[in-house]
């Protein structure tokens, strides 16, 4: 699902890295005797195996590997196989390759209205048009009725920036009003740009992203929460909400139904918020510039919201593949570092003309079959490393995380003896590069790894994605890992490639972007060269084989939203690192 992130600037750059360490040789100990033992791991990969395996895995005759298709029996039986003939254990400690997850979609009528009255007036709100929402509660029936609206800013509680727009009002059972990503609190000497000290600066933290809303409103007791949709902070237009929303929506199937979630969640447009704020007597610009104060207080809007939505469901039980190589340590063999590629991809569409089968080859078929020849590489070492190294190819993330979001609520194997997350979304078919990008370059110890590895690579750089404040790192599987504390990596591929011009890597996928992007013709093509892939996947190896033979854990970086978490984690398992 990951799409391209060109570099930065390297005073973006030095931006981003204010008050963290720099890239480059790992905090953490790692070997320096390691030269035999990787060259024989990473000349296993093969760039014509790895083609053979994205040939099949997106073949027409996967059908586009959607979870509870027979594609999805097709492939997690092809991956299967392939740790199997590889050598590789059973992941699941009942003695499998799977972990079940299982799954719901829920598909909301649209014929739902949303209603607003208040002040002697009432507006109602068109499906689509006006607002999409949907429930994640298990049940065909799902409303508020008469809910007190109330607006709570950008609806944030964030301890390490002294931030809290709540400020213990109770807001339970009411419909909750919040702005779309960060707080852009001004920096005190230049009222015009972000303070680079709080939420991240110009980087979206996950305070930003609209699952956090979501998320914190449930945690609070809402019975709803509606985001004010606007372009510029979200990132990108209301039809892609609309788009992405008012379908059929999987979620994870959880003990309570998900009755812990709001009844409804969803988004309205910017001009039927100005609407709801004028019909409460407020004025939506003021009450905009008022939320970025940490003096912000939840506001009445006077006006009550109802809604109600009939839903039908369709139950799936998907897996997650799982394999792992045994550590050679037996004080440590019991600790993890864990590669995770997505298999799943969109399908086959048969109301389509032409071509209806979405292979996803680059998304990612190719991430997928670099998950098999990585764990390949790892047999070929001369020694396993100390730690166990675990292989989970997840499911559902076109779906929105769920494979990974599972793994990481259901852990197989304690999240605090899990060092770290290596995640692969989309690899390069297009030739070496001179350089590697890192979405959320600087939030962990995983860069200062990738930073030496890369640099022994004939000298590549890092660079962060470009666009920092549109939160990619939390729209790939690594970030569910990392929700939880575990650091995780989410590298993706440099721009500058070796023997062309500049700007050519970012012309390539941004053709790729337009013309076969989550498309029927994201196929394996003629002239893919695979020498780039080989290469990230050596190094995504060496980064993996350091982390599980040092003699510290990666930690995350002062500043990051996820440190006290991990903190926390480590604390109450009796992890001394």
């Amino acid at each position: 699902m990951k799409k391209f992130l060109p570099f930065l600037g390297t005073a973006l750059l030095a931006l981003l890295f204010a008050g963290c360490d720099q890239p480059g040789t790992p905090t953490s100990t790692a070997p320096t005797n390691d030269t035999a033992a990787l060259t024989a791991a990473n000349n296993a990969i093969d760039g014509n195996e790895l083609l053979q395996h994205i040939k099949t895995l997106s073949s027409d005759d996967f059908g586009g590997r959607a979870p509870g298709s027979d594609g999805e029996d097709k492939t997690v039986n092809y991956l299967t196989d392939q740790f199997k003939k590889l050598g590789l254990k059973p992941g699941n400690p009942d003695g499998s390759y799977v972990q079940k997850v299982p799954m719901v979609g829920i598909k909301p009528d649209p014929s739902a209205e949303l209603t607003f009255e208040g002040g002697g007036k009432k507006k109602s709100l068109k499906y689509k048009d006006d607002f999409v929402a949907w429930t994640r509660h298990i049940d065909e029936h799902a409303a508020i009725n008469n809910s007190d609206l109330v607006f709570v800013g950008y609806g944030v509680v964030a301890p390490e920036f002294s931030w809290d727009d709540y400020k213990d009002v109770d807001v339970k059972g009411k419909t909750l009003v919040m702005l779309i990503n960060d707080p852009p609190v001004p920096d005190p000497s230049d009222p015009n740009k972000k303070d680079p000290k709080t939420f991240g600066g110009e980087a979206m933290t996950y305070y930003g992203r609209w699952t956090y809303k979501f998320e914190i409103g449930a945690k609070k007791g809402a019975a709803g929460v509606l985001i004010v949709h606007d372009k510029i902070p979200a990132g990108y237009d209301y039809n892609v909400v609309r788009d992405s929303n008012s379908g059929e929506r999987f979620n994870l199937v959880t003990p309570d139904k998900n009755a812990n979630r709001c009844a409804i969640e969803g988004w309205i447009t910017m001009d039927q918020a100005k609407d709801l704020f004028s019909m409460a007597g407020k004025d939506f610009a003021a009450m905009q510039k008022q939320a970025i104060s940490r003096d912000f207080k939840p506001i009445d809007l006077g006006v009550k919201a109802s809604v109600s939505l009939t839903s039908t469901l369709h139950f799936v039980d998907s897996k997650n593949v799982v394999a792992k190589i045994e550590g050679s340590d037996p004080k440590l063999k019991d600790e993890y570092v864990i590669y995770t590629a997505h298999w799943d991809h969109l399908g086959t569409k048969a109301e389509l003309p032409g071509d209806k089968v979405f292979n996803g080859a680059i998304d990612n078929a190719s991430g997928t079959s670099g998950l098999l020849e990585i764990a390949k590489g790892f047999t070929k070492l001369p020694t396993p490393p100390k730690r166990s190294i675990l292989f989970v190819s997840v499911t559902a993330e076109e779906q929105g995380l769920l494979g990974s979001q599972y793994y990481a609520e259901n852990p197989l194997y304690p999240l605090a003896k899990t060092l770290a997350n290596i995640n692969m979304d989309e690899l390069n078919v297009h030739g070496k590069t001179k350089d590697v990008t890192i979405v959320g370059l600087g939030n962990s110890e995983l860069d200062d790894y990738t930073a030496a590895a890369a640099k022994e690579q004939g000298g590549r750089t890092l660079h962060s994605e470009e666009e920092t404040g549109k939160g990619f790192y939390y729209r790939s599987d690594h970030f569910n890992f990392a929700k939880v504390g575990v650091p995780a990596l989410d590298p993706n591929w440099g721009e500058d490639f070796v023997g062309k011009e500049q700007g050519w890597g970012k012309k390539m996928h941004d053709e790729w972007e337009e013309k076969d992007y989550h498309s029927p013709s994201d196929e394996v093509k003629p002239d893919w060269d695979m020498s780039g892939a080989v290469q990230d996947l050596q190094l995504f190896l060496t980064v993996g084989y350091r982390v599980a033979q040092a003699d510290k854990y990666p930690q995350w970086k002062s500043g990051t939203e996820f440190k006290a978490t991990r903190e926390a984690q480590l604390k109450a398992s009796g992890v001394n690192q």
